[in-house]
């Protein structure tokens, strides 16, 4: 019997992949999908400039070539790759209800979307690290923190980030999908593929939540850990005025932080526990997760960081001039 032409064997006779997945747009506002696009376009403008503007900064002036703001650079480059790995997909189901996308071109797009994910949880670590021993031991912290250390955690973040996904998506190219290859977003996200499958996932669900405990959850409870002994060791300060300004060098960390991994866990809890949630919810939570970080990041600490905020004007002062 001859196969549907949007099904093709792969590995042996009892495994199927589709050709094609279907990517999901706003549910219920396919009419307004042009209009939609335009705030999705201001987004990705915001996200992919300034975090361009940050990284420029950090490159071009002398006084930022610290540790601080090499992890920041780190932070900029895993939000214009989270940016970049799904600009394409969704702007092309608003503008041109380019729905379809291949098995292996899905597949690659989930590495790059989890694998830049995990990057970033890794590269906020680094940066309450970096917080903790400029707080907690100044005297030694650019011996700690040297040029060659920060070469090593740079390409640790991209290792950790990256090798743990590759049996992840092989375990995925295991299974067979012979129910409907409708996705719920607008990108190709794991737990969502994983839910097309007509074959048992246990494995694929206890190997992926096991990934993300392993990276997001212990770099969570580590970041957490590292701001009690921040704290124990802020409130030892004499001085209110020393407080104030400890604390003042943390609030941007903690933005990101939490601007990461709100809509990291809520999402998460979403695909897990809310089965019989409107799918407008998952499509929302799912587009905050993947554009807040990359759009507030940067204004954040352009904001919140005096010595950003002046190398920025002073490009701009320098333009106009």
């Amino acid at each position: 019997k001859r196969l549907p032409s949007l099904i093709m064997p792969s590995f042996n006779q009892s495994i199927f992949h589709p050709a094609v997945f279907f990517l999901t747009g706003i549910p219920g506002f396919e009419t307004y999908h042009a209009w939609i696009s335009i705030p999705f376009c201001c987004l990705y403008a915001v996200a992919i400039t300034g975090n361009g503007m940050i990284l420029f900064v950090i490159i071009t002036e002398t006084s930022l070539h610290e540790p601080m703001y090499y992890f920041l650079s780190m932070l900029s480059c895993t939000d214009l790759g989270l940016c970049l790995s799904t600009l394409v997909t969704i702007l092309g189901v608003f503008w041109f209800n380019a729905r379809e996308i291949s098995f292996d071109a899905c597949i690659g797009q989930m590495f790059f979307i989890h694998g830049f994910t995990f990057m970033e949880s890794s590269v906020l670590l680094a940066m309450a690290f970096d917080r903790f021993i400029a707080i907690c031991n100044p005297l030694r912290y650019a011996t700690i923190l040297t040029n060659s250390r920060i070469i090593k955690v740079g390409f640790a973040v991209v290792i950790r980030g990256t090798t743990a996904l590759v049996p992840l998506l092989l375990l995925l190219k295991r299974l067979s999908f012979c129910r409907s290859h409708v996705l719920h977003h607008s990108y190709c996200f794991h737990p969502d593929v994983m839910k097309l499958s007509c074959t048992d996932t246990k494995i694929n669900s206890a190997f992926g939540l096991s990934i993300v405990i392993s990276n997001a959850g212990i770099d969570s409870v580590l970041i957490l850990l590292s701001y009690v002994l921040i704290i124990h060791s802020v409130l030892s300060i004499a001085s209110p005025e020393e407080r104030k300004k400890a604390f003042g060098t943390c609030v941007s960390h903690i933005s990101a932080v939490a601007i990461f991994y709100i809509p990291m866990i809520s999402l998460s809890l979403v695909h897990r526990f809310g089965k019989h949630a409107p799918p407008l919810v998952h499509t929302l939570i799912a587009n905050v997760y993947l554009l807040i970080p990359p759009v507030m990041n940067p204004i954040i600490y352009s904001v919140k960081t005096k010595q950003i905020r002046k190398a920025v004007l002073k490009i701009f002062l320098s333009k106009l001039i």
